[in-house]
């Protein structure tokens, strides 16, 4: 479903961890290995087939940096996913050995049913893709949509193990996204999502509050379930000389990157600098909101509504090189993704790529952010616009204060939540997926079996630092 908090330049991401997860620890059921070690036996001469349908691939970074760790691993790795309108608009692609099938989509439109459509159309070309890369050792579906398991279960009973990889909560995203409540739609995708599960021999959480609903919702055994979190490529993300003319001639740059959709929060970070410029007096800075989705227009027109057209400045989507030169010149990021159902459990890619590029963070109260970002953020009350503007105000006025958290936001990424330590997750997790008997998912268990089987692990034992959002990021 478009809109879920990954970032537009990164995505998954994520666009989920319990309040006393901590990112350093290590997943039950995660073998103490290193990628290398997994690599020299684990993949070779075996064949996996990724499938993702929100993003196009190289563009969805979380899906390209683990085909990269599959084939690095041994595996063959094909990708099936949508062709691009400006980058990855190829049909067929070989690109570093991973070989990618792409089909044309249009987006939806037009609210929910839009979605029908797209996701209808889409699971056709991935079952005629499919049929031409003939059988494979693991079909691995990424969601949003829940559907991809029907292309999973063909393939499985030709022997195929199926790994889910749950980038999103579907049913906290349509609640977030619609604002419909708990109609016969989302009662729909509340099934889907079981019938997923239910269909996984393993899955892959982007978090530990998304691996909860698998064991809960879901009813998987905490074997079968391995957080592999979203982290930045510290080769793409470094920081280059700042460029005091991106301030426009003000002091200070304020920067926000990733996705615009109606949960992302760029309406309450333009309130929140409205109030900044207004209500606290403040006129020395200049902001900028890199990225594009479904509300760009919509909040290019709050800008020009809130009287900020001189004080903000909307680029879109821009490539790498010019989002490293505004990274490296901000001097505060904004992370103002809302509290709802979704983003107080999904992990948000932007908060990982502030951090990698060592700038201090403003986010509301969030459970997943404050896991990921920790220090390295200062945090609002849920939804406070005021509070939010007081807390930029607060790091504009305070340099060294910035310098601190920018460092300990640099030093997470590079350790206990760099990728490296995700790729011995997601190995182990498809170990584990290949040590399945084909087509034989295990029985789903019922919640209070999952809370008994579970409630062994010490508490804030997690995959996070080891094995994310997923939310991918927005």
């Amino acid at each position: 479903m478009a809109g879920k908090p990954t970032s537009e330049t990164t995505p998954h991401t994520t666009p989920h961890t319990t309040a006393q997860s901590t990112p350093e620890s290590t997943p039950k059921g995660t073998p103490e290995s290193t990628p290398e070690s997994t690599a020299g036996n684990g993949g070779k001469g075996r064949k996996a087939l990724i499938l993702v349908e929100n993003l196009s691939v190289p563009f969805d970074r979380r899906v390209w940096q683990e085909s990269k760790a599959l084939r690095d691993a041994g595996w063959e790795v094909h990708v099936i996913c949508p062709q691009g309108t400006k980058r990855d608009t190829e049909p067929e692609a070989e690109i570093d050995g991973v070989r990618i099938h792409r089909y044309p989509l249009r987006p939806a439109t037009g609210g929910p049913l839009g979605y029908v459509r797209e996701y209808g159309l889409a699971l056709w070309h991935t079952m005629r893709l499919a049929r031409r890369v003939g059988p494979v050792d693991v079909v691995h579906a990424c969601n949003p949509p829940d559907l991809l398991y029907l292309v999973a279960k063909r393939l499985k009973r030709r022997g195929a193990r199926f790994v889910f990889d749950q980038h999103d909560l579907v049913p906290e995203l349509y609640l977030s996204r619609f604002g419909r409540g708990e109609d016969l739609l989302y009662r729909a995708v509340c099934r889907l999502e079981r019938l997923t599960y239910r269909a996984a021999d393993v899955v892959i959480a982007t978090n530990e509050s998304y691996r909860q609903a698998a064991l809960l919702r879901g009813g998987k055994a905490p074997e079968d379930v391995f957080v592999v979190r979203s982290a930045p490529a510290v080769e793409r993300f470094h920081e280059v000389p700042a460029e005091p003319a991106l301030k426009k001639g003000k002091p200070h740059l304020l920067c926000y990157l990733g996705v615009m959709g109606p949960q992302d929060g760029v309406d309450y970070a333009l309130r929140a600098l409205a109030r900044l410029r207004g209500g606290l007096g403040r006129t020395d800075w200049h902001a900028v909101f890199i990225g594009g989705g479904d509300t760009f227009e919509a909040m290019v027109a709050l800008a020009r509504e809130l009287g900020l057209d001189d004080m903000v400045e909307f680029t879109g989507r821009i490539p790498d090189e010019d989002l490293l030169r505004y990274l490296s010149t901000a001097d505060v990021c904004l992370s103002p993704d809302p509290r709802n159902p979704l983003n107080d459990v999904s992990t948000m890619n932007k908060v990982m790529e502030y951090m990698a590029m060592a700038r201090p963070i403003v986010s509301f109260e969030l459970k997943e952010a404050r896991v990921s970002a920790g220090e390295a953020a200062v945090y609002a009350p849920a939804n406070d616009e005021d509070a939010f503007a007081e807390l930029i105000a607060q790091l504009l006025d305070d340099p060294e204060e910035r310098r601190v958290m920018g460092e300990i936001g640099r030093s997470r990424v590079s350790g206990p939540l760099s990728w490296e330590h995700s790729v011995t997750a997601l190995l182990a997790a498809y170990e584990a997926a290949y040590a399945k008997k084909p087509g034989k998912p295990g029985k789903p268990r019922k919640p209070e079996e999952a809370e008994e089987k579970d409630a062994g692990r010490p508490a804030g034992t997690d995959a996070e630092g080891s094995g994310v959002s997923g939310r991918a990021g927005a």
